[in-house]
């Protein structure tokens, strides 16, 4: 059974862009409810731990440093079958290869600066959701 919650997050191209309001709109309006956001800047530790699971690849350095080189927003969002309708809503992870009107096609400018997280599996969505809110943070 697919749970109700993703975690996501507005990557600092997006966030730099001032396209965090316009992605948050098309979220809501796909029937997501937000249940925990935070904007942050990620250090290049705090960055590496999260995408540890990447370290062996040859783009994490670049990843790390991409994603530690602005400010971020973080959110838990809540639907359901959240993983998989909100991958739909985001696209493919690079956008010449998105569908029109998804988050990605509308707002990324590559592969690497793609606007947005969204995690992959259930399991992921709570060890992400976890990663950067304490239970008390998530409604």
């Amino acid at each position: 059974m697919s749970g109700n919650r993703t975690f996501t997050m507005i990557k600092p191209d997006a966030y730099a862009a001032g396209n965090s309001g316009a992605i948050l709109k098309m979220i809501e309006e796909a029937g997501f409810k937000l249940v925990a956001m935070k904007l942050t800047q990620l250090s290049a530790d705090t960055a590496g731990k999260f995408y540890e699971v990447h370290k062996e690849r040859p783009f994490y350095g670049d990843l790390v440093k991409y994603m530690s080189s602005g400010p971020i927003i973080a959110a838990i969002l809540e639907k359901d079958n959240a993983v998989v309708d909100f991958r739909k809503l985001i696209g493919a992870t690079n956008p010449a290869d998105a569908e029109e009107g998804t988050i990605r096609k509308i707002f990324a400018k590559s592969i690497e600066a793609n606007a947005v997280h969204g995690s992959d599996s259930d399991e992921n969505a709570a060890i992400e959701g976890s990663f950067y809110f304490s239970e008390t943070e998530r409604v």
